[in-house]
């Protein structure tokens, strides 16, 4: 068997690896257009800013140790031109010749990933703008700033790769400033959570330019000018363009392969496209959201991996199947991480789902071991069903492992309700007694029980302001003084149960304090002598976060643009 692969890296390099275990007498062939087989994507910002400081670090394999250790024959700086699956060949050019030639294939295995996109803007072409997806770019990137000593960049895009440069940028001196036009960074998350994002790439002193359409590229006084609709010129060193990938479907369209609703090659649970003989794997194929079942392009290094693996197991005559992608993802911002999985509220409303969800701050570990960091956690599941949807965190420690749980428990098909029973390890330094997973799984029980109602920040312009409800802040008289929600009494949770005479049985009652336990316990107080009372859902700190970013967003817009707090 003769098995022709195109494109290394994630799912090429896993799909000839795994072919090579499978099948020891298999002749495989890898066709790689940049001149690296397998390298380390995630890796290419942290180059840059000096993290990583031996640029032989990205390369995990070369054409010499993969033939060494799997005998596989790597071509690279060879593009693949054309297929044609009528005679099971491709056509080959060798971009450091120029000559072309067919290779003949048993199986084919398209692995061709995605490219950035390049809007179609006046000035795109100049020399000071850039983008990031290969090895080769970041040399180029790397030698610029070697060379020219640049103190300013702006990155076009908000994203992994946009946020990942500005910070490694910002480590090198830089003035960066973050231009793109949703009005949030990161679309896995939604807007209140992405505000505790936006507050760090700000006390870094990272400029946000969000919800801004950029027009164009001017170059000007030995820089650039970033023009934008209706604002003033962003004047700068350098541009990074990182507005996102696109699916390498042409190759596949051209030969008359099919494609998926969203440009990417369409392909079934066993990696086949709709031409016999030929698989496709990683960012260039459409696969199915695991969550919601719709189609999607999910351009991650883990999906694709075990997708070449999958291809790799059928070329070899087993039955493997993927289920989906979940969108699992993780991202270092400066000192914060930021994780999520599954769907965000916003996507899953758009979905037509019935959502709701429960926001956490919880310590990362035991309050009384010292070193505890704060995290904010917030489950997505369907009311009714309590089927567990997403989760997003942020914070400075154990977000990995507890986004990881989460993960878990939605592959596995938990309940949100389910989360209190999990059996997960305890020890001061690590965790709590009850884990901040086990948190969310006892608030969204209490939910399913009746035991807590709760109201969330979207609900606060709503509230009469007639005198038909109580407004309730539980917290102490000096956090109240700091900072509270107008028309909010102030009764501390611990005088409560004393001063229950201050307040009207017949109205309802709106609780809050700083995270949400003591309000929780408030209510319970309130429940247990005869009042209706609602819990605020992530309190008055979630509150002032997202406020707080909305009030610099909203300056920013009216200013032109947004200076640091």
């Amino acid at each position: 068997m003769k098995v022709v692969i195109v494109g290394g890296v994630a799912g090429g390099a896993t799909a000839a690896a795994r072919i090579r275990r499978l099948d020891e007498h298999a002749e495989i062939v890898i066709f790689e257009r940049s001149g690296y087989i397998s390298y380390a994507n995630c890796g290419l910002p942290y180059y840059i800013g000096g993290v990583i400081e031996d640029p032989e670090d990205l390369t995990l394999q070369t054409p010499e140790s993969f033939f060494q250790r799997f005998r596989v024959n790597v071509k690279v700086s060879h593009e693949v031109l054309a297929i044609h699956p009528e005679k099971k060949a491709v056509s080959v050019k060798n971009l450091a010749t120029g000559e072309t030639f067919q290779e003949s294939y048993d199986q084919l295995l398209l692995s061709p990933g995605a490219h950035p996109v390049r809007p179609n803007l006046p000035g795109v072409e100049s020399p000071l703008l850039f983008t990031l997806r290969t090895v080769e770019d970041t040399f180029r990137i790397k030698e610029f700033i070697r060379a020219n000593s640049p103190s300013s960049a702006v990155m076009v895009g908000g994203g992994f790769i946009g946020l990942e440069m500005a910070e490694n940028l910002r480590e090198l001196g830089l003035d960066v400033t973050i231009v793109q036009r949703p009005k949030q960074l990161m679309n896995p998350f939604d807007r209140d959570m992405a505000a505790f994002i936006h507050a760090e790439t700000r006390r870094h002193g990272v400029e946000l330019a969000l919800g801004r359409s950029v027009e164009g590229f001017v170059e000007k006084d030995g820089g650039i000018d970033v023009l934008l609709k209706e604002k003033a010129p962003i004047h700068t060193d350098m541009v990074v363009l990182a507005i996102g990938v696109r699916p390498e479907s042409s190759l596949a369209r051209d030969a008359g392969l099919e494609l998926g609703s969203k440009g990417g090659i369409w392909v079934n649970d066993r990696m086949e496209t709709s031409a016999p003989h030929i698989y496709a794997v990683g960012d260039a194929v459409q696969v199915k959201h695991s969550v919601t079942g719709e189609n999607t392009q999910i351009a991650l290094a883990g999906p694709a991996n075990r997708q070449g693996r999958i291809a790799a197991d059928n070329i070899c005559g087993g039955d493997s199947h993927y289920i989906g992608s979940q969108g699992s993802s993780v991202i270092k911002v400066f000192d914060l991480t930021a994780a999520a999985t599954g769907v965000n509220e916003t996507h899953a409303r758009q979905s037509g789902l019935d959502v709701d969800t429960v926001i956490l701050s919880p310590m990362s570990h035991a309050g009384y071991y010292p070193g505890g960091k704060l995290m904010t956690i917030k489950v997505v599941f369907e009311k009714g069903t309590y089927r567990l949807l997403g989760a997003q965190i942020v914070g400075y420690e154990g977000v990995d492992k507890r986004i990881d749980v989460l993960a878990t428990a939605i592959h596995a098909r938990l309940k949100a309700t389910q989360l209190k029973d999990l059996d997960l390890a305890y020890a001061p330094p690590y965790s709590s007694a009850k884990d901040p997973v086990n948190m969310a799984g006892f608030m969204i029980d209490n939910l399913a029980q009746g035991t807590l109602k709760q109201w969330h920040l979207s609900d606060l312009e709503s509230l009469p302001r007639d005198g038909s409800v109580t407004r309730l802040d539980t917290r102490t008289r000096g956090e109240y003084q700091s900072g509270h929600i107008e028309g909010f009494l102030n009764v501390p949770v611990d005088e409560l149960r004393e001063r229950l005479d201050e307040l009207e049985k017949s109205k309802p009652v709106y609780v809050m304090c700083q995270s949400g336990l003591r309000s929780y316990i408030a209510c319970r107080i309130l429940e247990g002598n005869g009042f209706q009372a609602y819990n605020f859902s992530g309190g008055f700190r979630f509150y002032e976060a997202v406020t707080r970013d909305k009030a610099l967003a909203e300056t920013a817009s009216a200013c032109g643009m947004e200076k640091q707090p």
